[in-house]
């Protein structure tokens, strides 16, 4: 296999940037799959004082005006500055935990023909931390146009 440029073949979202969510739970911003058939959201935490509690809605518009919890695939790797994710598994609407070690990744897999006719918005929520320094990017797939300059996600 030859590989694949993040640039050219995806479009790069970040969804919230790095953060010490500081007991107060933080929300991504919100972005379309509208014109992509395909989402990996890497989660990556730093220095954790205790767990968070990850949830992803889909909503029909970027306010989240009928954001709904939605269940979605994730890996995880929970050693501290490990590299190797665990095998694919499946959250439920009330999401997942990202434990309690330093240095931990997660990556939740989302196809847009899963989400619900007319809600093509995510949001990434994290609550439930203490301490946590954690952030989000989004890396879109399979555009619709595809183009050395792919199209925006996020209005």
């Amino acid at each position: 296999m030859k590989g694949f440029n993040v640039a050219e073949l995806g479009h790069v979202v970040n969804i919230l940037p790095p953060v010490d969510i500081g007991g107060v739970a933080k929300v991504s911003d919100y972005f379309s799959l509208k014109n992509y058939a395909h989402v990996d959201i890497i989660i990556t935490c730093g220095v954790t004082g205790n767990a968070a509690t990850i949830t992803v809605e889909e909503s029909d518009d970027a306010s989240g005006s009928s954001a709904t919890a939605i269940a979605f695939d994730y890996y995880q790797e929970t050693t501290a500055a490990g590299d190797t994710l665990a095998a694919r598994a499946a959250a439920t609407t009330a999401g997942i935990s990202t434990g309690t070690n330093d240095s931990t990744t997660i990556v939740i897999s989302i196809d847009a023909q899963k989400l619900t006719d007319g809600y093509p918005y995510l949001v990434v929520k994290a609550t439930n931390a203490a301490a946590n320094l954690i952030s989000m990017v989004a890396i879109l797939s399979g555009s619709r146009y595809a183009s050395g300059i792919t199209p925006t996600a996020i209005t």
